[in-house]
């Protein structure tokens, strides 16, 4: 379902599409994606608004999506060997967090609670496939960006690890 399919696609947005594509609007992540894509991707997304001091996913559970941080701030809690939770990242708009679980199958390999009332955009693992599936470009577009902010962040991890080691 490629070119051809995208010009026939032009079925209304129910009105959570149309509020979920407004959120992706808004995130420069997604400014190389046409009008008809962002449609697209916003049939395959969902977004959620969490409170503040509420979980948006907890260490070791399952994990089968990740998020585009819309609005807001969100907290990244590792657990320590001592058993406290330290924060380890800070993420605000524009942050991903969650990748991994739509490549891998491992559990949460930590947890994230809003700092301040939150807005992410939720793209599922099943999502994930059906948009590489029936729309390849679509999907080879948004993978190549979840790439490279994978690569930006263990550059970054890379170097604050470098920074604490003894010389």
């Amino acid at each position: 379902m490629e070119a051809e399919d995208l010009r026939g696609y032009h079925a209304e947005l129910t009105e959570t599409e149309e509020r979920t594509r407004d959120f992706i609007l808004s995130l420069p992540l997604f400014d190389a994606f046409k009008i008809d894509e962002l449609d697209i991707l916003a049939r395959h997304m969902n977004y959620a608004e969490i409170k503040r001091g509420e979980y948006l996913f907890t260490e070791g559970e399952k994990g089968d999506y990740m998020c585009f941080v819309v609005r807001g701030l969100l907290d990244v809690l590792k657990k320590s060997i001592d058993g406290d939770y330290r924060v380890i990242a800070r993420l605000g708009k524009g942050n991903t967090i969650g990748e991994m679980s739509i490549i891998d199958k491992a559990p949460r390999s930590a947890s994230v609670i809003a700092r301040q009332p939150s807005v992410v955009l939720i793209l599922t693992k099943k999502g994930f496939e059906i948009l590489t599936q029936r729309y390849p470009s679509i999907g080879i577009t948004l993978l190549k960006k979840i790439m490279r902010l994978l690569s930006l962040n263990m550059r970054r991890t890379s170097s604050r690890l470098a920074d604490k080691l003894p010389s």
